[in-house]
């Protein structure tokens, strides 16, 4: 029997890359979220060249689950025969195949569980359109006027999406909307529509927004203060440097001047960007870069200078898979200890992880004042998952009266009135010393920035005491930043549940959902979800309430748990990984399968991950 659903499906398409599918692929997703349904869309493209395979994923939930499902989808839209394949393998019992039937398909390309819809789309658009290129991106639109009408999405609301995309540009508002008819009225005089599938209007959406994580880092980074973003170009970061360089051209402009107030620097290479940013930060500006793993081991040894003569500095690392060249359109949680230590010798930095666009709006902003207010540099750990898909968040809030925290900044005034400075001083205890900014003074509060060893009065020496004494104070900064980093976050069942799971960043998107299986299972579960390193106590009391406690992380060497035992003491045997790192993001059917597994190893069904 064909699936029937109402706002609750997967709804799959198989495309080449660069066939200019992912527009008509958005404006799909777009007409249902306009139409008030919850969706989860997600983008799976080659790193290398055009005409590769690429996916897009749709998953529409009135009850708001929006991690990537997993298992097979329930509705395919085959535009590939390179992959035709193994995408029909991968649809579920029950599903639905629409493909391009301008060509007859072979009765061993199909399968007879599963409903088959075929539509000549190429002989429809070859008819109305002579040439080639638009007959390609015409046929887009086509079967996105033929999925309106299978699944019952109003035509209307795709028209003013179209009219949006294209607004001043007639001619393309025309001839798209004219393409997007053609395979709407198709479909309704050649199919019974609509399907089994079903888009209603709904309410569940609410005020949340639609957008891309690396986007609402950009914007953490303006509402954050920065001036300073020195960058090189690098998958899947890119667009968090664009998309910063756009607003700060429309907010950051000098109203006097007309000029822009900020520098924005591509650098010839990922080591001259973060030396740009460091001397920056050395300045008194607000400075970042935004990178991906290959890039944070090449900043290395600018990591540690800052880290040693105590500068201010952001990095936003959006995780690719790895190592080396790896899989750079895959995400992965795999640079946490590459953050939390980088650079040699004993460097610890403060890493803020999010679980998704708000918090990395909110982090991001937050990390410039935590990166002034320690003199350290702090890294926002952002991953593919969460910086290239669009996904559904709140609205971002600020408050206006917010001012921004610089730290133990001295002033010509205090100068003044301070016997003797010492740039590395610990006058409260806290480990953070005080700092004067580059013609702060005319003659005070002068000192020589090194990356060598120094005494507390910023001169040089290599004698043990002095290296000790500072850092050992560094070390004391760092408990200093466990109290001011995000605490983490609790989910609980209710009762007191013997079953604790650990998770963090992009995780959280899955976890929702994988708690509500559990429970259907009769295992109930409280979930943690760490957001920044330092780690918080609060986690280790966590694990100590727990019988048995789960740390679900998207790596293959547990690196989380790594820095539970090293952070926070805690026996590794306490501790039972779950680890997906497969490139694909972790699903809640996974995590469900693989608690059970362990849980009872007996009687639970295989662990199955979705690797497409």
């Amino acid at each position: 029997m064909p699936i029937e659903a109402t706002n609750d499906f997967v709804i799959r398409f198989a495309n080449v890359n660069g066939s200019g599918s992912a527009s008509a692929n958005l404006l799909f997703a777009k007409a249902i979220l306009r139409m008030g349904a919850p969706i989860a869309p997600r983008n799976i493209f080659p790193s290398n060249i055009q005409g590769l395979p690429t996916w897009y994923e749709v998953r529409v939930s009135e009850r708001g689950f929006l991690g990537a499902r997993g298992g097979g989808a329930d509705m395919l839209v085959a535009m590939n025969a390179q992959t035709f394949a193994q995408d029909v393998a991968a649809l579920s019992v029950g599903g639905y195949l629409f493909y391009d039937s301008t060509r007859p398909l072979p009765p061993t390309m199909t399968r007879g569980d599963i409903a088959v819809i075929g539509m000549p789309l190429t002989e429809l658009c070859a008819a109305r359109y002579s040439d080639p290129r638009q007959r390609q991106l015409y046929r887009n639109m086509a079967y996105v006027g033929a999925l309106a009408a299978l699944l019952d999405i109003e035509v209307g609301v795709l028209e003013e999406l179209i009219a949006e995309r294209f607004k001043g540009k007639d001619k393309l508002i025309e001839a798209n909307a004219r393409a997007l008819r053609l395979g709407f009225d198709d479909a309704k005089t050649r199919f019974a529509c609509p399907l089994g599938l079903r888009v209603r209007r709904s309410e569940a959406v609410g005020d949340r927004i639609l957008v891309e994580g690396n986007y609402a880092s950009a914007l953490g980074a303006l509402y954050g203060g920065a001036t300073v973003c020195a960058w090189y170009p690098i998958t899947p970061s890119t667009s968090v440097a664009e998309s910063f360089e756009r607003l700060a051209g429309r907010y950051r402009v000098d109203p006097a001047t007309g000029g822009k107030n900020v520098a924005i620097v591509q650098a010839e290479d990922e080591i001259a960007a973060i030396g740009m940013v460091v001397g920056a930060g050395w300045n008194g500006a607000r400075a970042f870069t935004a990178t991906s793993g290959p890039g944070v081991s090449l900043m290395q040894e600018f990591f540690g200078l800052a880290y040693f003569a105590e500068v201010p500095v952001v990095v936003v690392d959006v995780q690719r898979g790895g190592p080396s060249t790896g899989m750079p359109t895959r995400t992965q949680q795999s640079d946490l200890i590459l953050c939390a230590f980088a650079s040699h010798g004993d460097t610890k930095h403060v890493l803020l992880i999010p679980d998704g666009p708000g918090e990395a709006f909110e982090f991001t902003a937050a990390a410039f004042d935590l990166a002034e207010r320690l003199q350290t540099p702090v890294f926002v750990m952002l991953d593919l998952d969460i910086g290239m898909n669009s996904h559904l968040t709140e609205p971002f809030r600020w408050d206006d009266e917010r001012l921004y925290d610089r730290g133990k900044v001295l002033s010509p005034r205090q100068l003044d009135e301070i016997v003797e400075f010492g740039r590395y001083k610990d006058v409260d205890g806290d480990g953070v010393p005080y700092r004067t900014l580059p013609g702060g003074h005319p003659t005070l509060g002068a000192y020589f920035t090194r990356g060598t060893s120094r005494d507390r009065y910023a001169r040089y020496t290599e004698d043990p005491a002095p290296y000790v004494d500072n850092m050992e104070r560094l070390a004391l900064k760092f408990e200093t930043a466990r109290r001011l980093a995000p605490a983490p976050v609790l989910t609980s069942a209710g009762a007191p549940a013997p079953i604790g799971i650990v998770h963090f960043g992009s995780t959280a998107a899955a976890m929702d959902e994988a708690l509500a299986l559990l429970a259907d299972a009769g295992l109930a579960a409280d979930a943690l979800r760490i957001r920044a390193f330092p780690l918080s106590p609060d986690i280790a009391g966590f694990v100590r309430a727990h019988e048995r406690v789960f740390v679900v992380e998207q790596n293959r060497d547990a690196q989380m748990k790594t820095l539970m035992t090293s952070d926070l003491g805690l026996d590794p045997a306490d501790l039972t990984s779950i680890l997906h790192f497969g490139g694909s993001p972790i699903t809640a059917r996974f995590i469900a399968d693989a608690v059970a597994a362990r849980l009872k190893p007996a009687a639970a069904p295989p662990i199955l991950e979705d690797v497409t």
